[in-house]
């Protein structure tokens, strides 16, 4: 790597050029930005101070990228037109690549110039939206517009590889797409540049185990960080990035201008449901998110949603730490939810038809559609990194898919989805080392139902049953007659009056129902037999009574019948042995005689005791499934798309 060396123009100091892609160096000693021309050194002016912070980036740090070693030479600071910084950081290759490392509220992306394809062009700046899908600029994937601005170049620091110009603004739109794919459509320059990559960890460039570069304490009069209208002294948490302060003294609404702060307004304070229950300042980790990293609270935003004239109140927790950046924890009718930004790239919205409700897929899932409506800024505290206004609205649309839920926000500039996953109120209390937070009430619009393994192991109980049922037939043997004999009623001096008559005997086995059928050939009329199971042997008895009636006829020219010629009674299991039937009869033609036919069988399937044990399994899973239907009848009923339930 060749090095260049001259002095500085302006203080005549020392300075080099290790890459000959580097066009401007930040003089150490002047902080003079100095570009190399053909012909001379030229000064383009001051830049200020890099404002530092704990970013685990630094200087001379070196890396890797897909197996090409790099050095970051230079560090940008640029200025977010809605307030905020992001820095990029010039790497410089071994093999002779130049790439940009962006770092963005904890997120790392790296980016190279990219030609367009033959015959692609790029879109205007008034041309894009966000949301807008852009294809045709890369073979692998669309491209997604998801925020545009302008961005103001503030400070710098070591080698540049183009003629940066202090305070100087250009415009920009940031692209996602698939699989990490991250773009930025630069504007400074015409025809505009596209810069082409991916979002990376710092695990991916192998800096995960380089030491953080040291923080400085930033340079500021005393007076800077006291409030304005108070008098009271404040710390910012993370000065690098914030632009909105809270004093926790006079409750004004303070911002943040190159350590300075500036009195804005005076936040009422009659605000409805004001109080936060976490504070400021707390602390958490979170087993299953940011890496088990520890957060702290360092911004609390009080937000609305208006329906039907009543405003509907939750809470937002800005929470940060800088190896990860920054996450949410809302908190909305005693529910929790951790929420993270997901790349809009990876989702794939339905396009609104007239009478169809939007849906989103992601991950595998499908997501419904809960609400949709301008969500208001109504009381801030502590520290934010955008410019955050009481009355600021944006559009906001979630959608669930329990225990997730997507959100879309949106304004002229930018779009942003997060995806929210639903703590139960210990698991907030175990992160926190709080006891005794506020019961939730309500459903969550992507609380899960806890009933479900009530119905998923009712339904595999109630499944092993029937499968066991069928296999144990052939086990238990198949059922077989032990009597089929016809005898005779003969007929009757009276009425009232009954005759008996014995079957020929016949063997039982021990530990089989028995079941007795009787058939008798009547018509329109009846008969009734009591019948006697007689063990010859102990003289056990067991008795049933089978009724016979069949009635037939025609009623307004339609033929009907009722009853039936043949009929049965069963008995649990008898003692093996020698039985006989002692069969007393009575029938409606007792002058005529009446033949009957007697079959007895023993072992035979009945339905009625697996009809009762089907029954009895089943009531755990309907009450499961009922509870369930009134858990979502609940969570929908609170939706302004009530009927995706």
């Amino acid at each position: 790597m060749s090095t260049l060396k001259a002095n500085c123009p302006s203080c005549a100091g020392p300075i080099e050029f290790k890459a000959g892609s580097t066009i401007v160096v930040v003089c150490p000693f002047c902080r003079s930005a100095v570009a190399r021309t053909d012909r001379k050194l030229e000064d383009l002016g001051k830049v200020a101070e890099i404002v530092q912070s704990k970013s685990p980036l630094k200087l001379g740090l070196r890396g890797e990228y897909n197996g090409n070693k790099f050095e970051l030479t230079g560090r940008a600071q640029i200025k977010h037109g809605a307030g905020g910084f992001w820095d990029e950081w010039y790497a410089t290759f071994s093999n002779g690549w130049v790439g940009w490392l962006a770092e963005a509220q904890g997120r790392f992306y790296m980016t190279f110039y990219k030609p367009l394809p033959e015959g692609a062009k790029l879109p205007e700046y008034d041309q894009l939206k966000p949301g807008q899908r852009l294809d045709g600029l890369s073979d692998e994937t669309h491209l997604i517009v998801n925020e545009k601005g302008v961005a103001t170049y503030i400070a710098a620091d070591g080698e540049i590889p183009y003629q940066l110009k202090p305070n100087e603004q250009s415009q920009y739109a940031d692209l996602v797409g698939k699989k990490g794919v991250f773009a930025t459509i630069d504007y400074s320059t015409k025809p505009p540049y596209l810069f082409y990559g991916q979002e990376l960890t710092l695990a991916d460039m192998g800096l995960a185990d380089k030491r953080s570069a040291e923080r400085e304490q930033r340079v500021a009069p005393a007076e800077a960080m006291s409030c304005p209208n108070c008098g009271g002294a404040l710390e910012l948490k993370v000065p690098d990035q914030s632009e909105r302060v809270t004093c926790p003294y006079c409750n004004s609404l303070l911002n943040v201008d190159d350590g300075n702060l500036k009195y804005l307004r005076a936040l009422k304070k009659k605000v409805p449901h004001q109080d936060f229950v976490l504070k400021v300042g707390s602390k958490a980790s979170f087993k299953n998110f940011a890496d088990g990293i520890e957060l702290e609270i360092i911004g609390s935003v009080k937000r609305s949603v208006t329906f039907d004239g009543v405003k509907y109140f939750w809470d937002e927790y800005l929470l940060y730490n800088p190896k990860v950046g920054f996450k949410w924890l809302v908190h909305s009718d005693n529910h929790w939810n951790f929420v993270d930004s997901v790349n809009a790239a990876e989702l794939e919205v339905s396009q609104p038809i007239a009478g169809v409700k939007p849906t989103v897929k992601y991950n595998g899932k499908s997501y419904r559609i809960f609400q949709d409506a301008p969500a208001r800024v109504e009381y801030v505290k502590g520290e934010f990194y955008w410019r955050v206004n009481v009355g600021e609205t944006v559009r906001a649309a979630d959608f669930v898919a329990p225990p997730f839920m997507l959100t879309q926000e949106m304004n002229n500039n930018e779009v942003n989805w997060s995806l929210g996953t639903y703590l139960k109120k210990e698991e907030v209390e175990k992160a926190f080392d709080v006891k005794n937070l506020p019961k939730p009430w309500n459903v969550a619009p992507n609380q899960p139902f806890e009933g479900t393994g009530l119905i998923k192991y009712g339904l595999l109980l109630l499944g092993a049953f029937i499968i066991v049922s069928i296999f144990l037939i052939p086990l238990t043997g198949l059922s077989k007659t032990a009597l089929n004999q016809e005898v005779m009623l003969k007929p009757l001096p009276r009425p009232n009056g009954t005759q008996v008559v014995f079957t020929q005997p016949f063997n039982l086995d021990g530990y089989k129902n028995v079941r007795i059928t009787a058939a008798a050939p009547v018509s329109n009329s009846w008969t009734d037999l009591n019948i006697d199971l007689i063990n010859e042997k102990r003289s056990d008895v067991e008795a049933v009574n089978i009724p016979i009636e069949y009635y037939f006829g025609v009623s307004d020219g339609e033929r009907w019948t009722e009853g039936s010629k043949i009929n049965d009674a069963t008995i649990s299991a008898v003692p093996e042995g020698r039985y006989a039937l002692r069969i007393e009869g009575t029938w409606k033609d007792w002058n005529r005689p009446m033949p009957v036919r007697v079959k007895v069988e023993q072992n035979v399937t009945r339905g009625v005791n697996f009809c009762l044990a089907l029954v009895f399994l089943l009531i755990g899973p309907i009450i499961g499934l009922f509870r369930k239907f009134s858990f979502e009848s609940r969570r929908w009923s609170e939706s302004m798309f009530g009927g995706s339930g």
